[in-house]
């Protein structure tokens, strides 16, 4: 393959996936598990945040709600927790699903990589 037509394929892609909507994990649970997709605006974040008793809330929050205080007032039922915001696609998954999300890119990097060298 050509590789100036590979490079403008990897710039479209990389251009196409830029101008997509976020995208998080939406549920409350104990299990770590969900599987529920929601759509978050362009002033949104992820959010993944896990109660003392072992509950995990995902889903969009606006970015600048992100910090401690702005959260023990939107989740007042919540006695004490640990959060995390972050802003690519479906990153508010549990972490032995991001682990494997990212094994996986790479791998398929590396199969594409391979493939137009030949």
């Amino acid at each position: 393959m050509n590789t100036s037509l590979t490079i403008g394929l990897v710039f479209c892609l990389a251009m196409f996936s830029l101008g997509s909507a976020l995208q998080c994990y939406k549920c409350s649970d104990y299990s770590g598990r969900c599987s529920n997709v929601q759509d978050c605006t362009y002033e949104d974040a992820c959010l993944s945040l896990s109660e003392r008793g072992g509950k995990t809330i995902r889903r969009c929050i606006r970015y600048t709600d992100c910090d401690n205080a702005r959260l023990s007032q939107m989740f007042p039922a919540v006695s004490g927790f640990t959060y995390r915001c972050c802003s690519s696609n479906l990153c508010n998954s549990s972490p032995a699903t991001m682990v494997s999300r990212s094994f996986l890119g790479v791998l398929a990097s590396l199969l594409v990589f391979w493939w137009c060298m030949l």
